[in-house]
């Protein structure tokens, strides 16, 4: 959690979230928003810490008593997400006769700059491609155009997390397992702790999670207030 949400100097998330549960088959531990009051806060937390372990797949008993609490006290209906998340733990490989570019290689980067897919921004890109915000990063270019991106979207002292994308046209044929792979050789040597996490419906993402056999360390449950963005 760390790793995927700032927090400030009171160990409150900074972000949409109001609750975080991480939930391992050994465990159950949370975060909770600074929006959230100090009161209710504490109260949440003695919660989950008295809360019984449980299935990671399967929303606690915990959960809805935190739910219940939250939206008592915040006035409305939160929104509840969850999904897995995993450990890169190297080496992680993955064969693909295709060619996998890196940031560490100066002519790689110099390659791909003109190609920024629609889905960056120019500024976005040129910080990427520049080895600023979401780098260190991995590509896959196919006729002139990146297709596959494996990216560094959050990264703290404590490790970071991998950012997967795939143009429509070319998914299933493996580029996300490979570039990942290769977003993890890049990293590994910097970085305690390599992260991948994805939604419990993004089928895909978790194909590539098994491909690749990271180590599945438990679920995220999130509580957000209003609808959460598909």
């Amino acid at each position: 959690m760390r790793v995927l949400w700032p927090h400030d100097d009171h160990g409150r998330l900074q972000g949409p979230e109001e609750l975080v549960l991480a939930v391992a088959p050994e465990g159950i531990t949370a975060a909770v928003a600074g929006t959230v009051p100090d009161d209710l806060a504490g109260h949440l937390l003695d919660l989950v810490e008295q809360a019984a372990p449980s299935s990671p797949d399967r929303p606690p008993q915990v959960l809805k008593e935190c739910r219940t609490l939250l939206d008592q006290s915040m006035r409305g209906p939160s929104t509840v997400s969850a999904g897995p998340s995993y450990l890169a733990s190297p080496p992680v490989r993955f064969g693909l006769a295709a060619e996998v570019l890196r940031s560490d290689n100066l002519n790689d980067a110099q390659r791909v700059r003109p190609m920024r897919p629609g889905n960056w921004e120019p500024e976005e890109w040129e910080e990427l491609i520049g080895g600023g915000a979401g780098a260190p990063w991995s590509m896959i270019v196919d006729n002139d155009q990146v297709v596959s991106i494996c990216h560094t979207p959050r990264r703290t002292p404590a490790g970071a997390e991998a950012g997967t994308w795939t143009a429509q046209a070319f998914r299933g044929r493996g580029y996300a397992a490979a570039t990942t792979a290769a977003w993890v050789d890049l990293l590994s040597p910097h970085c305690p702790f390599l992260f991948y996490s994805t939604s419990a419906d993004n089928r895909s993402s978790r194909r590539v999670a098994e491909r690749l056999g990271l180590r599945d360390i438990g679920w995220l449950w999130k509580l957000t207030r209003g609808p959460v963005a598909g």
